[in-house]
């Protein structure tokens, strides 16, 4: 396989199992929070609000497993990544908060408050190409050059059971289904990992154009530039090797999803629910309304949105109402009986209707 400016990485080669998760979440609990679930009603989705994680992402998940497990390992060299932001802030805590130096790559056009929040941890940021993939490939030479430790967004075991742990928060409320955006695979690879066993559906979502990891599951390699996006957190060229594998193995399905689809869902999310996520953070939602579930989740990675792209969003994108809630059955069957028994009680003063709140009462109670 050609190596293209990337480490090749053979799948049969590095395996991840559920075992790192739950080491990782073992590594991690000193560290970080449990990040909360909060229901969006109109929405019908629990939401996984990893937008409330240390650096805005979950990202700091990964990276700071792969720096511990590195540590445990004897390497203590420093770290260099690539990055579009959230792994370059996820990699600049952890290196601040394990006394490690840190070099952070990020591509010319990153979000400046992605930069200013790698900055503000002491990490060296260096800015090189137009894309995360050009961006990787000077990492990669840095790296090479320095004898550097290169910690890679997705592609590395370490950094997939630190994302993995995201799936073991949320197991503890039953979904039947969970739903990631996908970038180069690393959440959804962890993810997957994490919840599979439990029999829960994991979905990925991807945009329109930034299709990389659909394609390349279906056996697809050709290398497409993505096209400009909201979602500028999940715009990989080339997905990870071992994501690839654990995505084809895992996954029950990828979602695509329309420009104009995310954008209306982040703005939605803003304005119905106040919860502000960056682009990729709102893929997951958007592509929850094409899945099937009675207890859904999506998992909204990220909140580091620049206050102007907020801005215009809020000033351009007029979100269709969301529909009126249907009443719950359980909630029609206890206003059926309270009516039932108020037209049975002396002096009610409601009407009597007994025949159609029984009449109720029956056709719920034989659809149980």
């Amino acid at each position: 396989m050609p190596d293209n400016g990337r480490a090749v990485v053979e799948p049969d080669v590095v395996r991840v199992s559920v075992a790192e998760v739950l080491a990782a979440q073992a590594r991690l609990r000193r560290y970080l929070s449990t990040t909360p679930l909060h229901y969006a009603e109109r929405f019908g989705v629990w939401l996984k609000l990893e937008n409330l994680q240390r650096t805005g992402s979950y990202k700091v998940r990964g990276a700071l497993n792969a720096m511990l497990a590195g540590l445990e390992r004897g390497d203590d060299r420093p770290v260099i990544c690539a990055s579009a932001g959230n792994h370059a802030q996820g990699v600049a805590w952890s290196a601040h908060r394990l006394g490690l130096p840190a070099i952070t790559v990020m591509p010319h056009g990153a979000p400046a408050t992605k930069i200013a929040g790698v900055a503000h941890w002491g990490a060296t940021v260096r800015q090189q190409g137009q894309s995360y993939d050009e961006a990787y490939a000077f990492a990669r030479e840095l790296a090479a050059q320095n004898d550097y430790r290169f910690l890679s967004a997705f592609d590395d075991p370490d950094v997939i059971a630190g994302q993995g742990t995201v799936g073991i928060e949320i197991a503890a409320h039953a979904p039947d289904v969970v739903i990631v955006p996908i970038g180069g695979g690393g959440l959804a690879s962890g993810v997957a990992l994490a919840l599979k066993s439990q029999g829960v559906r994991v979905v990925g979502a991807q945009v329109e154009g930034v299709d990389s990891m659909a394609r390349a599951v279906r056996g697809d390699v050709e290398e497409i530039d993505p096209v400009p996006t909201l979602a500028d957190g999940v715009r990989v060229k080339i997905p990870g090797y071992i994501t690839r594998r654990l995505c084809a193995s895992l996954l029950d399905d990828i979602v695509i999803v329309r420009e104009a689809e995310l954008r209306e869902t982040l703005v939605r999310l803003a304005l119905e629910e106040h919860i502000i996520a960056e682009g990729a953070g709102a893929l997951a939602l958007a592509a929850g309304r094409r899945v099937a579930g009675k207890r859904k989740c999506a998992v909204v990675s990220g909140g580091n949105i620049d206050a102007s792209v907020l801005s215009t969003l809020l000033s351009e994108v007029r979100p269709r109402p969301p529909r009126k809630p249907r009443r719950r059955n359980g909630e029609r069957l206890r206003n059926a009986r309270a009516l039932a028994d108020a037209s049975a009680a002396p002096n009610a003063a409601t009407p009597p209707r007994p025949a159609i709140a029984h009449q109720v009462i029956a056709e719920e109670e034989s659809s149980w």
